[in-house]
């Protein structure tokens, strides 16, 4: 069974409107480095609804965004640095989407006074075509004769030549 990489990757950006769509595409070059295309878009959206809320609510726009994949989950944080932002008030139809898009999701506070968002995406197995039997198509082995089915006495010298006969022979 093959394991996967741990991986992590942090990103302390200042968000801006402009910022949001460059996040959102240096996010998805890293997930795709890590070979998590099918986590691209879920992850960017998510990415994208918190930058955009923090763009619209907050007064800081310093932020972090963080992301860990343990090889079956990919979690992402993101971090504010604004004290006043209120997610329950001023995040809320953020959140909303986040929680129903999302695998698992929260909130906790740091000592500095900031937030933490984060959001879980579990990895996906690939959807697989199911087997179809086919007929066998004829093989070479049918025209060829196996050596097992030849007769002995053909493989062996006959019993009248020997190798002093040969040397006679010459």
């Amino acid at each position: 069974m093959k394991t996967a990489v741990p991986c992590y990757y942090h990103l302390d950006v200042e968000v801006s409107p402009e910022r949001v769509g460059q996040v959102s595409r240096i996010l998805a070059a890293h997930l795709r480095y890590w070979n998590l295309e099918t986590l691209v878009e879920p992850v960017c959206r998510g990415a994208e609804l918190l930058l955009r809320a923090i763009d619209e609510h907050a007064t800081d726009k310093h932020t972090s965004i963080e992301m860990w994949w343990n090889g079956q989950h990919l979690i992402t944080a993101v971090a504010d640095n604004d004290r006043d932002l209120r997610p329950d008030q001023d995040l809320r139809g953020c959140l909303e989407h986040i929680a129903a898009m999302s695998d698992g999701w929260g909130c906790c506070a740091a000592d500095t006074g900031s937030k933490v968002i984060w959001f879980s995406q579990r990895a996906r197995a690939g959807r697989r075509a199911p087997l179809v039997p086919t007929a066998p198509t004829p093989g070479l082995r049918e025209g060829l004769q196996v050596p097992r089915e030849l007769p002995v006495a053909s493989l062996a010298a006959p019993a009248g030549t020997a190798d002093g006969a040969l040397e006679d022979a010459r």
